[in-house]
């Protein structure tokens, strides 16, 4: 890593200029889950909740929050968005909704952070659709999982058990 990209010789921030690099195609992947009480996992599978569909609303707040992206972090680019996809999952075992962002667009920077984002906000909808039934859910895990194509080529996280030790590898 030469420096940080996002600011000037001067100190101030900035937006990086792209306009050199090339158009191709990319992909992000990020996770996050909703951690809760086994019963109220079992409201949201019944589809009790009485602000209704759980994870249908979810599912469009993400996706609509990834076409914001730009406007809610500072010095992202906006991105013609290509396709997005959200997976929720309900997990018994862990008391939790998994949920996993894949966008992908054509263009000259990476939409990890779109990604992050569509997690992100897809989880804090979970948690408004059922405070009233948990107030005591948490977020946790929010991380990207994969990013491809750009100069940097692919990345992938390692698994959690050795992200804990702090370790990232890239895929050749």
């Amino acid at each position: 890593m030469t420096g940080l990209t996002h600011i000037a010789r001067d100190g101030s921030a900035r937006m990086v200029d792209v306009s050199g690099k090339s158009v191709t195609e990319r992909v992000a992947v990020a996770e996050g889950r909703v951690r809760m009480r086994p019963q109220t996992l079992a409201v949201i599978r019944a589809g009790d909740a009485k602000k209704g569909d759980v994870l249908g609303v979810a599912r469009i707040a993400g996706i609509m929050a990834t076409k914001r992206t730009h406007e809610l972090i500072p010095l992202c680019h906006p991105l013609a968005i290509a396709g997005v996809t959200l997976d929720l999952t309900l997990d018994d075992a862990s008391a939790c909704v998994r949920v996993t962002a894949s966008v992908k667009t054509s263009g000259k920077t990476g939409v990890e952070m779109e990604a992050l984002t569509a997690v992100s906000i897809a989880c804090l909808t979970i948690y408004d659709m059922v405070k009233a039934v948990d107030r005591g859910m948490t977020i946790e895990a929010v991380r990207l999982v994969e990013k491809r194509g750009g100069a940097s080529g692919e990345w992938r996280a390692e698994p959690p058990s050795t992200m804990a030790k702090g370790r990232r590898r890239r895929v050749p």
